[in-house]
C-alpha cells in the first residue's frame, strides 16, 4: 500500500504490560475504510480476549463506505454484531464477557469518534489536546453529580469500574461526537492501561514532538518505565496537510505494531 496517498498518517501498538500474562486488548487500522479503533476485553484472558478480538474480527469486514453516513452505519451494523456474538457466548458459559471500543470515523473531510467503556479519544488541534470521549465510569458519573471531586476521583476505590461495555446488557449503547477534520489534526486513541500511567500533558508533548509511530512507541516506553500494571494499546492518526485534496478509498489488514 502506498500510504504517501493517504490523507492519514497512523500507527498502532499493544502490549500486555509488566503484570498481565494476557493480553486482552486489540486494534484495528484501517486507513482506507476510514476506522481506527482500540478495545479492551474483560472476562478473565481468554474471555477478555475473545470479546475484544470479536470486535476487530467484525469490524474489518466493514469495506468502503460510499458516504459517511454510510461509513457510521456500517460501523454501528457490525458493532452490533460483535455485541449479540459475545452476548452469546457470556450467556452459553454463564459469565461476563464485554469489551470496551473506542473508534474513529473518518470520510470527505468529516470525522466521527464512537465509544463505549473507559477507553478514549484524544484530539490534538492547533497543538493542544482536547479529551473527546468521556468515561462510561462509575467514578466518573459521580464526578459529573459532585458527589467526589478529581482529588478524590484518583485514589477512589471502585475507580476502574465501566458502566458500559460491548457484549454487556441486552441493547449495545454508544455515544459519539463528529466535526470537520482539520489539516494538522492529530488523533489518540487509547486503553486505560495508556491513561493509567500517562497523563494527557504528557500525550500532548509526545505527539506534537514526533510522527505516528515514534509516539506511539514513546507512549508504550513510559507505561511499562512506570510498571505497566494494564495492557496498555495505543493508535495514533494524523491528518497530513494533504487533506484538502485526498479522501479515503479501499481496505487494509491490521496487524499489531503496525503502521499506515
Amino acid at each position: 500500500m502506498d500510504d504517501v496517498a493517504l490523507p492519514f498518517e497512523s500507527y498502532g501498538l499493544s502490549h500486555r504490560g509488566r503484570v498481565r500474562e494476557h493480553n486482552e486488548d486489540n486494534y484495528l487500522i484501517l486507513p482506507r475504510s476510514g476506522l481506527w479503533l482500540v478495545a479492551d476485553g474483560m472476562g478473565g484472558h481468554e474471555a477478555g480476549e475473545f470479546a475484544s478480538a470479536t470486535i476487530v474480527e467484525h469490524l474489518s469486514t466493514i469495506g468502503i463506505a460510499s458516504s459517511a453516513p454510510d461509513l457510521r452505519a456500517r460501523f454501528e451494523d457490525r458493532l452490533i454484531g460483535a455485541h449479540d456474538e459475545i452476548r452469546e457466548t457470556s450467556q452459553q458459559h454463564g459469565v461476563t464477557i464485554g469489551s470496551t471500543v473506542a473508534a474513529l470515523l473518518a470520510m470527505d473531510g468529516r470525522f466521527a469518534c464512537l465509544w463505549s467503556g473507559d477507553s478514549r479519544v484524544y484530539l490534538v488541534r492547533h497543538g493542544v489536546i482536547s479529551q473527546i470521549s468521556r468515561d462510561h465510569t462509575e467514578v466518573q458519573e459521580l464526578l459529573d453529580r459532585g458527589v467526589i471531586n478529581h482529588t478524590e476521583a484518583q485514589d477512589w476505590p471502585r475507580k476502574n469500574v465501566i458502566t458500559r461495555a460491548v457484549g454487556v446488557g441486552e441493547d449495545i449503547v454508544i455515544d459519539y461526537q463528529h466535526g470537520e477534520l482539520q489539516p494538522g489534526d492529530i488523533f489518540v486513541l487509547g486503553t486505560d492501561g495508556l491513561t493509567a500511567h500517562v497523563s494527557d500533558d504528557e500525550i500532548e508533548t509526545v505527539v506534537n514532538s514526533t510522527g505516528a509511530q515514534a509516539a506511539c512507541e514513546a507512549l508504550l516506553s513510559k507505561v511499562l518505565e512506570r510498571g505497566a500494571t494494564d495492557n496498555v494499546t495505543v493508535v495514533i492518526v494524523r491528518v497530513r496537510d494533504e487533506l484538502a485534496r485526498l479522501q479515503t478509498a479501499g481496505p487494509v489488514n491490521p496487524d499489531r505494531g503496525t503502521g499506515t
